[in-house]
């Protein structure tokens, strides 16, 4: 049997949609569609199509506990990449290096967790 799937975008639920679009758009250098508000906002993909679009939720309830899914971005300059995320209002969580990956945790002004890694085909600097 053969699945008609496809990937449509990774969603967020969130307190104030068009801020946190507004993080994530200016991190991943991806405009925010238009028409974006409190509630419901979305960015483009990027144009090579490797990265996909973000829409952003707003729910009633905040987030409670760590999230379950997490993106992964890579970096062939992490410290410059860890320091601008931090200068857009992501917080700095931790360093790790194991399973022969250095990366760190942050977490979006939101609150939601996601990494940013050393790429692999470049040592750490």
């Amino acid at each position: 049997m053969t699945t008609d799937l496809g990937f449509g975008q990774i969603v967020f639920d969130c307190v104030r949609a068009d801020q946190l679009a507004g993080f994530w758009s200016t991190l991943l250098e991806l405009p925010v569609r238009a028409g974006a508000n409190q509630y419901f906002a979305v960015t483009e993909q990027s144009s090579d199509r490797s990265f996909p679009s973000l829409m952003f939720i707003a729910v009633p309830e905040p987030r409670q506990g760590k999230n379950r899914l997490h993106l992964d971005l890579t970096s062939g300059d992490l410290p410059a990449a860890i320091e601008r995320a931090v200068s857009l209002g992501a917080s700095k969580v931790g360093d790790f290096n194991e399973y022969g990956t250095t990366w760190t945790t942050l977490a979006d002004p939101e609150g939601n967790v996601f990494d940013i890694a050393q790429r692999r085909d470049q040592s750490p600097g």
